[in-house]
């Protein structure tokens, strides 16, 4: 295991801001972690870096605890923290030659044009970074908390603020990285869960609500998809609906239907053969899943205690 986090809560004065929390990641992995501001996401992932001790509780990074044995969790972490914090007068790759000398890197000269290559900073290493966009600084805080290999890679809220090239473009980056590294990274973007993760966690107020794959997320709660079919003349609805998993239908008129399904249900091959056999010819058909955002309003707008 990567990550091993065991019964952790961190207490400030009289706010519990985790409650309790247990999980594990596994090598390789990329995890999305979310939840609403003020849930305890930024906590959890400096408890796991070291910047700030737990009230009660263990964790451990790749076998080393965080509280007894901080200096060997930082050698195996790499962490972007929120707020991305760079010297803006220092030039790209003096900025990179700094923290490679804090680490005491061997060769630091060739892991310096590997993390320019890497994070695509080739155009921009010879400008200051306060002349650098958002984007950019982005990468130079990707390549800061790469530069000493570390096995497992905290980003907190690593696309906040940045325009839909941009965006793409560190997603790509992390779908990069996460194929040799165990990458935890914080969002708010749906999207970036369903196109980069190949796990979810959810918490509310200080407790994991939430962990899951993206699709089991989606079938939560005895969840639905619905089938928009559109046939070239007007479709039995009584048929229809005699269809296994089929629990309604809307029409949006008298061709093109609304089919509401059970989530464990794929009733697309039943549907073509209802048509072959009353002589319907399907001119489109689109299944839609249960989205994201309403899983995730779902589990953080009721009282974490009440689940």
């Amino acid at each position: 295991m990567s990550v091993i986090v065991e019964n952790i809560t961190k207490i400030y004065g009289v706010q519990k801001a985790l409650d309790n929390v247990s999980f594990t990641i596994n090598s390789g992995e990329i995890v999305g972690f979310l939840g609403p501001n003020g849930a305890g996401k930024s906590t959890m992932m400096k408890i796991i870096t070291c910047f700030l001790p737990q009230t009660s509780g263990k964790a451990s990074v790749c076998g080393f605890d965080v509280s007894e044995q901080p200096l060997e969790v930082k050698k195996n972490v790499g962490y972007l923290a929120e707020h991305n914090p760079l010297y803006l007068d220092m030039y790209v790759k003096e900025n990179l030659a700094f923290i490679a000398g804090l680490h005491h890197i061997e060769n630091a000269k060739k892991r310096i044009e590997e993390m320019i290559e890497m994070t695509g900073l080739q155009v921009e290493q010879k400008k200051k970074i306060g002349a650098l966009s958002k984007g950019y600084r982005q990468r130079v805080g990707l390549a800061q908390a790469m530069i000493h290999n570390p096995k497992v890679l905290i980003l907190d809220e690593p696309t906040s603020g940045l325009d839909p090239n941009q965006l793409e473009e560190i997603r790509n980056l992390i779908r990069t990285i996460g194929k040799e590294k165990t990458v935890i990274f914080s969002t708010h973007i749906m999207q970036e869960v369903e196109a980069i993760c190949d796990r979810v966690m959810i918490i509310n107020k200080g407790k994991i609500v939430a962990d899951k794959t993206a699709k089991e997320l989606q079938n939560m709660g005895g969840g639905y998809s619905i089938i928009t079919v559109e046939f070239d003349k007007e479709a039995d609805i009584r048929q229809l609906k005699k269809i296994e998993g089929v629990y309604s239908i809307d029409t949006a008129d008298n061709k093109t239907l609304h089919i509401h399904v059970t989530a464990d249900k794929d009733v697309r091959q039943d549907i073509f053969r209802y048509a072959v056999e009353n002589k319907l010819t399907v001119l489109t058909i689109h299944k839609e899943e249960k989205k994201l955002e309403e899983i995730f309003k779902t589990l953080t707008q009721q009282p974490a205690e009440s689940r």
